[in-house]
């Protein structure tokens, strides 16, 4: 038998972990660390950094070149290519490392609920796989903490998508408050950015953390310059923010 557990981690704070997330990584045979390239190696250091420190011994820890995603007009085939490739390799080390079975687990970035495919890839293992999901504390979370906000305004709903669906499909009818993610192209520029304000964060939980806030019409062009910047400086960034319409908004 082999049990797949898949462990929200957090933001890359080792200070993010819950407990149930050390017991699980502890609990683990077997261990497994995408590697994305020189560009994003701040990633695996930090998972290497968690399992440094969290580990107590007899977990082993391997890892393995992830495979990049075809940059495509069909999006949607394109993933699906990924998570085939990726599902294929997650197999091949279950072969070689754990022959007579066991507990492999995945570290995933936030929460394996919310806008991860882990869940998507690991369906693609097959029955005999025994899943099991340690949840973590979302970039959401650590957004509105950073800035000492509520999620949601009294009593309202809150829409959570992507920079792609924002950018293709425009500001949704009927909502008042966005949270995007995965969002490569500062999406916002594509809003009437009156009666907008934003709240911004980067490298959330990390130490080279970045926030803003403010109008959009203001704050919009700062970010964009600033995550540029931070891209450059560390060859990758993992950011999201959240949208609030004012009551002078014509957009709902």
């Amino acid at each position: 038998m082999i049990r797949l557990s898949l462990i929200g981690i957090g933001t890359g704070n080792p200070d993010h972990l819950t407990r149930a997330a050390v017991r699980a990584m502890n609990e683990a045979d077997l261990i497994l660390l995408p590697r994305k390239g020189e560009a994003k190696s701040d990633l695996i250091d930090l998972r290497r950094a968690i399992c440094a420190e969290v580990l107590r011994g007899g977990t082993r820890i391997v890892e393995f070149d992830m495979p990049t995603r075809a940059d495509q007009a069909a999006y949607v085939e394109a993933v699906i290519d990924w998570h085939d490739a990726i599902a294929a390799i997650w197999m091949e080390q279950i072969a070689v490392h754990l022959p007579n079975g066991g507990t492999l687990a995945l570290l995933v970035w936030g929460d394996p609920s919310l806008y991860d495919s882990s869940l998507r890839v690991a369906e693609r293992l097959g029955p005999d796989i025994e899943i099991s999901v340690v949840p973590g504390i979302t970039s959401i979370q650590a957004l509105t903490a950073a800035h000492g906000i509520c999620l949601n305004r009294l009593a309202d709903p809150v829409l959570i998508t992507t920079g792609r669906q924002l950018r293709e499909q425009g500001w949704p009818l009927g909502v008042r408050d966005l949270v995007v993610m995965l969002d490569g192209h500062c999406a916002f520029q594509t809003l009437e950015p009156e009666a907008i304000e934003i709240w911004w964060g980067a490298y959330l939980g990390m130490e080279q953390q970045a926030l803003a806030k403010g109008p959009l019409a203001i704050t919009g062009p700062e970010i964009v310059e600033r995550r540029a910047l931070l891209r450059r400086r560390h060859g990758w960034i993992m950011d999201v923010y959240l949208l609030r319409l004012n009551a002078a908004s014509s957009q709902v």
